[in-house]
């Protein structure tokens, strides 16, 4: 269990900035469950879900703590970060599914240039003598927002909320293929990259090389519209 307990150059839950943040989280928990479903809810609504520049090889987890925001990658990777700090063990599983839920997100010229699939991460956590999974992506403002939107529906996603017993996983419907769990974030990236996986899902590079930071602040834009409901 020690390699889902260790810090690694992405996942630095030693960062001395993120294990007080870690701690502080977690002041009230008398349990290993109570820590990591403080840590959940933190994630989730703390951290909400939105697109950036960073770069997945080098976006450490400490980093996104700081910035405050992350896409799935980046959210799974400071979860396992703030879970391995208090000495929860903690991995990330990967998955393709299909990229259609974030069609209400971007334009139609950038939605169309997407791939059919792409991937997409969540985090799990060894709780109660057992592997659990625990997805943070929506945020509640987001996740009303969409479904009063009809984005989704309360079949498709019955809920964003963790009990600390049973599986969490948001994005259900849309799998395509589950792929692999892995230890390491560093592992997971290095052997995306090889498949050319890692900008699946991201506005096309072409036009990342044309309009900079313009692909990714439509989408946070139209998010933030619907979190507003």
């Amino acid at each position: 269990m020690d390699e889902y307990l260790k810090p690694t150059k992405l996942c630095d839950c030693d960062n001395a900035e993120l294990r007080e943040k870690a701690v502080e989280i977690t002041a009230g928990a008398e349990s290993p469950k109570e820590a990591a479903l403080e840590i959940f809810y933190f994630m989730r609504d703390e951290i909400p879900f939105g697109f950036g520049l960073h770069d997945p090889a080098t976006e450490t987890a400490s980093r996104t703590l700081r910035r405050g925001y992350g896409d799935c990658g980046s959210k799974t990777n400071l979860q396992v970060a703030l879970l391995r700090a208090v000495g929860i063990p903690a991995r990330y599983h990967y998955v393709r599914a299909k990229g259609d839920i974030l069609k209400g997100f971007f334009p139609k010229f950038i939605f169309d240039r997407f791939p059919v699939d792409a991937g997409h991460f969540w985090c799990e956590c060894y709780v109660s003598g057992r592997w659990i999974a625990c997805e943070t992506l929506l945020d509640k403002p987001l996740y009303e927002g969409m479904l009063s939107k009809g984005l989704i529906t309360r079949e498709q996603i019955p809920t964003i909320d963790w009990d600390g017993e049973t599986d969490l996983i948001l994005l259900r419907p849309w799998i395509v293929k589950d792929v692999a769990t892995f230890p390491h974030y560093e592992e997971l990236i290095e052997e995306l990259l090889e498949r050319g996986y890692t900008k699946e899902g991201l506005p096309p590079r072409m036009l990342m090389k044309l309009f900079g930071w313009f692909p990714y602040s439509l989408p946070n834009q139209r998010m933030n519209r619907i979190r507003k409901g």
